[in-house]
């Protein structure tokens, strides 16, 4: 999969843009803010529907202007396809071969990317809610389901959260509706939980021998997914939904006491583990940049063996991030395989064959020209 052309209508810095690109490493240099990581974000946000910059969607608007416009076509094994997301202050309009879908949920996962930006390594480091965000969002990608019921489950949380708010203030006295939510929210829960533990261990299954590679198989990675409750990946459904229900009993007195939902995949985490140590609180930064690295090569590898297609991978700014070694790996890895977007102020000093056979294009003031 690669896409072959993007149009730009005020989005961000861009006024317009029309430009195409190659099936392999496209290279975009530029001085800082001139651009360039907009021109990676309009192709994450074409993807994904989202930015993973920004959670306000006015935020891409050019200043002034009443909308911004992404359109692209992407090409797959089986032909051509139109992509096209219009972003208003009155919501998001997502078309796919020209067809407008009628939920997001229905129009993501139809192109594939893989991000990997310096402030990935907070993957690592950072906290459980970005790691919830990297986990919901690459399932997502490669099953449009899981995207639906997440969309549901956090409808159902906040419904949920202003009923125990109304008990609260004891605005409510009747727990009858609690009730009918939690029954609601623990069906939800359970599916996105055996969802997350699904993909985890798909994840550290090619994260796993890719980590050991880069570490000159000195280090082994374990991903380790950290419900907020006592459950286990080798639970049936309803022995996992019985674990819920007995727990929310013994929590309710407390949830009505603080007005809100203690437990739930909005409250789990994950845990990368090196050598039998958490990378995060002991871990090197190399260590860590390790780990980030490699799963996010590992991301590739399983979109790939989900949908049988690469996905697009763009890599903002982080080759300066990376030492020689780790950016050779790297590098050597995509090498003739993923179409690759790489930003970067300079090539200078990043002598690789991958680098020097790439498309490249100079971004400066909103504008963008290519090079060779």
């Amino acid at each position: 999969m690669y896409i072959d052309h993007i149009q730009l209508t005020n989005y961000r810095n861009y006024s317009s843009l029309d430009i195409q690109f190659e099936n392999k490493v496209n290279v975009i240099l530029g001085e800082n803010a001139q651009g360039k990581t907009n021109i990676m974000e309009s192709i994450y946000v074409l993807a994904m529907a989202n930015s993973h910059r920004t959670s306000n969607d006015k935020d891409l608007i050019r200043w002034d202007e009443e909308y911004a416009k992404i359109k692209g076509k992407i090409q797959k094994y089986n032909g051509s396809v139109p992509l096209e997301l219009v972003i208003s202050k009155k919501g998001k309009k997502a078309k796919y071969n020209h067809l407008e879908q009628k939920k997001l949920s229905q129009y993501v996962g139809n192109m594939n990317v893989v991000m990997f930006a310096p402030e990935d390594l907070h993957l690592v480091k950072g906290s459980p809610q970005v790691r919830r965000r990297f986990i919901d969002m690459e399932i997502g990608q490669v099953s449009p389901v899981y995207l639906h019921d997440i969309g549901v489950y956090k409808k159902i949380l906040q419904q949920r959260n202003h009923y125990l708010k109304m008990l609260q203030l004891k605005k409510q006295t009747d727990q009858t509706m609690l009730d009918v939510l939690t029954e609601q929210f623990i069906e939800m829960a359970t599916k996105i939980v055996k969802k997350r533990y699904e993909f985890v261990t798909l994840l550290e299954d090619w994260a796993k021998p890719i980590h050991s590679g880069i570490s000159r198989n000195l280090e082994t990675l374990k991903i380790v997914y950290k419900p907020s409750i006592d459950v286990s990946e080798d639970q049936d459904w309803s022995k996992m939904i019985e674990v819920f229900e007995n727990k929310f009993q013994k929590v309710r007195e407390r949830e009505i006491e603080r007005g809100v939902t203690l437990i739930g995949p909005h409250r789990d985490d994950l845990q990368f583990i090196v050598n039998d140590r958490d990378v995060q609180t002991f871990g090197s930064q190399g260590q860590q940049r390790t780990t980030a690295l490699s799963i996010k090569l590992a991301e590739i590898e399983l979109i790939h063996s989900e949908i049988k297609e690469y996905p697009i991978l763009l890599l903002d700014d982080v080759l300066s991030e990376l030492d020689d070694y780790r950016q050779s790996h790297l590098l050597n890895t995509i090498q003739g395989k993923v179409q690759t977007f790489v930003t970067t102020t300079s090539v200078d000093g990043i002598d690789h064959q991958t680098l020097n056979e790439a498309s490249t294009y100079v971004v400066e003031a909103g504008t963008m020209n290519r090079l060779k």
